[in-house]
């Protein structure tokens, strides 16, 4: 319940068709399971107090009243627990039978929700037994509780976590053209729970499946889907107990079919209201006719299950990430062609390193350049050689313009920067910020004058990454003509290079496995002794695995430092120590809003993901805000 994480729980028992008294008690069996794994909502399947396949016995007396009888009895038994329990049940109010949903929480009947949906086609007939609870709105006396309303327009709200809203519908209300769910999402409800009873025939799991997880996604909400399994009468229909719990179009956890038993999912619904609040179009209704029914439950820490992957940006499965891979160069290509297509440009110059960034920029433009129909030899590679150049990357640029085809020209800057160190009056023995960045403008400098010389775009390497942090030379290798690596973040260029590398065949397939292990940095500061890299800068600014994971979650997400920190200490837990993610992330809040003024004046370059600092895209911010809200909050953070 901290950080706004609920634990919420679908359950399916086996039942006895009819046998209340049994259904109760393995209910309670499993509420009980449920509250003991931390769960603070659990729902289960549409009427599963009698059994959704009763047909005429539901107009039966003795059943109702056993039904009401099995409520009371699950009522009670839930007094000393701290879990919501929503439970399906026919309840009669004068002369209609209503399908309904009943919301207990520690004794207490919240509310009854009706169905509103009676379908009464194919194998389904509930139009014989169950009226429409649509406008209906009554209060009742329901298992010796008093003035219980019973009405869809409800919506349950945790008093001490007000974004953890519950809405409920059952069943048919998820698969018509206009759902409830809709509405209470609209009004409020962050959490949808739907009590279900859908038999399985051949297709329709993952029709299902997929319905889940898209209202969820429309909704930009989390959706418990309880569905009803054994012990159903299979005279015309068989179930098989789908249970599913999604979160904006993403799926926490899916039951195997044919089996009973519950699952878990960590619902996020601080997030989800973030991405509500980011999303214009999702309006707010303010329906009048919506009761918000407020409930007690204090904040506890949960023992999470979910994971959060250390690569957010990247793909988790290995078939995921070679789609997307290709689908990100492809992106990435088509941007550079349209812009070079558009403005009658036929060359391109780069700035290449032998490092990944560049290595990625030039895959792009082989890629451009190959779609357009253009010369590879257009594209001017050009190496620049200076003070911390090795010869590992200086002959890895070579390397890759020779086996990509492109034009290549190694233009060593040293006695121009030298040259230019007398201009001013600087030290060159003094390797200050002024010794690296006289460098990096340099290089910029014969990159576009060469533009002109050529008629061509010169084309930035700088990620994602290093515009967060403010790792880039102002007016140096900040700038370029087209970014084509703007929205790519430093562990994806990792993938993305590595993806080229496994299609490529000798020698360009050693060049880039190379270039992937090859330290990241700018090479700015003389090597070593041995003639190696000095100056790698993840020794500087800290590893850029956390800073991408502290990247997306301030940025997609919204989440606070405090909830960042306390996500990446499971995330990284056995890879870095609370003090160094601490530090580090306290590190990325400072550079990230003291270097908002570089993001401010970006090149153009396309938004691949979907996270981008461009200032004409998704991110603006004053250039001077104060960090002190988020430096605080995180430093009133337990360790």
């Amino acid at each position: 319940m901290k950080y706004g994480f609920v634990k919420a729980a679908a359950a399916t028992p086996k039942i006895r068709v009819a046998d209340c008294n049994y259904n109760a008690n393995q209910i309670i069996d499993f509420v009980s399971e449920a509250c003991n794994n931390g769960a603070k909502i659990v729902v289960f399947p549409e009427l599963c107090v009698t059994g959704y396949t009763c047909s005429d016995l539901f107009l039966q007396t003795a059943l109702l009243k056993s039904a009401e009888n099995a409520v009371r009895k699950v009522q009670e038994s839930s007094k000393s627990l701290d879990t919501v329990i929503v439970i399906g049940a026919p309840i009669a109010v004068m002369q209609s039978l209503y399908n309904c949903a009943v919301v207990i929480y520690k004794g207490e009947i919240l509310g009854i929700v009706p169905k509103v949906n009676i379908p009464n086609y194919g194998e389904f007939y509930e139009v014989r037994h169950f009226a429409s609870g649509k406008d209906v709105s009554v209060y009742i006396d329901y298992a010796d509780s008093e003035n219980i309303l019973l009405s869809p327009y409800q919506i349950f709200e945790c008093a001490d976590m007000p974004d953890f809203k519950f809405g409920i519908e059952i069943c048919e209300d998820l698969w018509v053209a206009s759902s409830p769910s809709v509405e209470l999402a609209l009004n409020g409800a962050t959490v949808i729970c739907n009590l279900s009873s859908s038999d399985d025939l051949i297709g329709k799991a993952q029709y299902r499946h997929e319905l889940v997880r898209m209202q969820s996604g429309k909704l930009y909400c989390a959706y418990i889907y309880s569905d009803s399994g054994f012990g159903e009468s299979t005279t015309d229909m068989v179930f098989s107990g789908h249970n599913i719990i999604s979160e904006n179009a993403s799926i926490l956890s899916e039951s195997k079919r044919f089996t009973q038993g519950i699952i878990y999912g960590d619902i996020d619904v601080e997030r989800l209201q973030y991405e509500r609040r980011r999303s214009t179009t999702f309006c707010n209704s303010f329906n009048g006719k919506y009761v918000i029914k407020k409930f007690a439950m204090a904040k506890r820490a949960v023992n999470l299950e979910r994971k959060f992957s250390q690569t957010p940006f990247v793909p988790s499965s290995a078939g995921d990430l070679e789609s997307r891979c290709e689908e990100i160069i492809t992106i990435q290509s088509t941007g550079l062609a349209t812009r070079l297509a558009h403005t009658g440009i036929k060359n391109a110059v780069l700035g290449l390193s032998g490092g990944l960034d560049s290595t990625l920029a030039l895959i792009v433009c082989v890629h451009a350049f190959d779609a357009l129909g253009i010369d590879r030899k257009n594209i001017h590679t050009i190496t620049m050689p200076c003070f911390g150049t090795t010869g590992r990357t200086k002959s890895n640029a070579e390397k890759l313009a020779q086996a990509y085809g492109t034009s290549f020209e190694d233009i060593n800057i040293t006695l121009s920067v030298r040259q230019h160190f007398k201009d001013i009056n600087h030290d060159e023995n003094l390797t200050d910020i002024t010794y690296e960045n006289s460098q990096a403008r340099e290089r910029t400098q014969v990159l576009m004058d060469l533009s002109n010389k050529y008629g061509a775009l010169v084309i930035g390497t700088g990620d994602l990454s290093e515009l967060a942090l403010g790792w880039a030379t102002y007016n140096g290798d900040h700038m370029s003509m087209y970014a084509v690596n703007a929205s790519i973040p430093k562990t994806l260029v990792r993938y993305l290079t590595a993806y080229e590398a496994d299609k490529s065949d000798e020698p360009l397939k050693s060049v880039l496995l190379d270039v992937l292990n090859t330290p990241v940095s700018p090479e700015l500061l003389p090597p070593d002794n041995n003639g190696e890299i000095a100056q790698k800068t993840e020794d500087v600014v800290g590893p850029y695995e956390l800073h991408d994971y502290f990247l997306y979650y301030l940025v997609r997400c919204g989440f606070t430092p405090s909830k960042i920190y306390y996500m990446a200490k499971l995330s990284f837990s056995g890879k870095y120590d609370n003090a160094t993610i601490k530090k580090w992330l306290t590190v990325f809040v400072k550079r990230f809003f003291a270097q908002q003024f570089k993001r401010s004046c970006l090149p153009d370059g396309p938004k691949v993901g979907s996270v981008t600092l461009s200032p004409r895209s998704d991110w603006r911010m004053p250039s001077d805000a104060s960090v002190n809200v988020w430096l605080n909050e995180l430093d009133n953070q337990e360790n």
